[in-house]
């Protein structure tokens, strides 16, 4: 009997990669939803029998339809798809009723052998998989260079998760093209709303791709950052430092290595500097204002749960990197 699948991811990018790699030979039909709540709404509507999930979504995410689904009757076999692969997620969503838990981008022989193991993978005759036409078929940079910097912002929360044992609060990663006074806008209505900050950057090229990472940590969360790295001694200039550097390296270095991976790209670097200790925001754009004027720009913002700890990293493009990454990138894109 052919199998009813929807596939589950704010992406256009991560549906069509997904549907990409389904076996061709499976008897099955497949659609797609941008949400959650869309989803839960067509399993509500008609059967599903296999739902790929996605965990970081807005309008409701993969924790919250997975909690959703637990109040019907007929409810899909649930196999997570994220780029969010830190333990406490895998544990999270198998706790709340999902089968398996697959790393974004899904590897085709992987996924063919857990559907096997989950005798999901049905055959029938000259059947085979058939894909209805997603919404999503023209992307742009900015849409596919969401979704790289999406599966590489898992990765490093995923160290950082390690490293501190807690739980990383993952966001949709923004990408947009900016004006330094669009940025500056970007930084001080956004995540880091706090009158002062302290910045840590580190340049990083490769392939033709020249860019800055930015790391920027709002000044309250220095105590808690103390707390977890197991820090007793009073927190001097010097002490802050050093606890900028330390996170800096766990969230910036493996970020650009599943970025680089992604992009088959083995980037230099230069050391990472202090861009400033204490300062406004607008202080701190002011510092770098001549140099980067107009950007590609991709924000994350990571908080820590139950600790008062969140910083904002930015990734600033050059210009003339663009076209080299829109080359890269459409790989993401392209048909077999």
């Amino acid at each position: 009997m052919s199998k009813k699948i929807l596939i589950c991811d704010d992406s256009g990018i991560a549906r069509k990669q997904l549907a990409r790699v389904l076996p061709s030979e499976w008897d099955a039909q497949v659609e797609f939803a941008t949400n959650g709540q869309e989803a839960v709404e067509f399993i509500k509507a008609g059967t599903v029998d296999v739902l790929f999930l996605d965990l970081n979504m807005p309008v409701m995410d993969g924790y919250q339809t997975l909690e959703a689904l637990q109040s019907l009757t007929d409810v899909p076999q649930v196999i997570v798809v994220s780029g969010d692969v830190q333990a406490q997620a895998i544990a999270r969503v198998k706790a709340l009723g999902a089968v398996e838990f697959l790393k974004k981008p899904v590897d085709g022989e992987q996924l063919a052998q857990v559907l096997a193991q989950h005798q999901l993978l049905s055959k029938d005759g000259d059947s085979g998989l058939v894909v209805e036409k997603d919404a999503a078929e023209d992307f742009s940079l900015n849409q596919c260079l969401q979704e790289v910097s999406n599966v590489a912002m898992g990765r490093a929360a995923s160290v950082l998760a390690d490293m501190l044992n807690v739980f990383v609060k993952l966001p949709v990663p923004k990408v947009n093209i900016l004006e330094v006074s669009e940025l500056q806008m970007a930084l001080t209505y956004g995540a880091m709303n706090n009158d002062r900050c302290s910045a840590v950057s580190q340049g990083f090229v490769g392939a033709g791709i020249a860019m800055e990472a930015l790391l920027i940590f709002s000044d309250s969360s220095f105590p808690d950052m103390a707390k977890l790295l197991n820090v007793t001694e009073d927190i001097d200039s010097g002490l802050e430092v050093e606890l900028q550097m330390d996170i800096s390296s766990v969230l910036i270095g493996p970020f650009i290595k599943a970025l680089g991976d992604q992009l088959n790209i083995d980037f230099s670097y230069s050391h990472p500097v202090v861009l400033g200790q204490h300062i406004k925001v607008s202080d701190l754009i002011n510092v770098k204002r001549a140099k980067w004027k107009r950007t590609l720009a991709v924000e994350i913002v990571y908080e820590v749960d139950n600790y008062q700890i969140n910083c904002d990293l930015m990734l600033l493009f050059t210009e003339d990197s663009l076209p080299v990454l829109q080359n890269l990138l459409s790989y993401l894109v392209e048909e077999d």
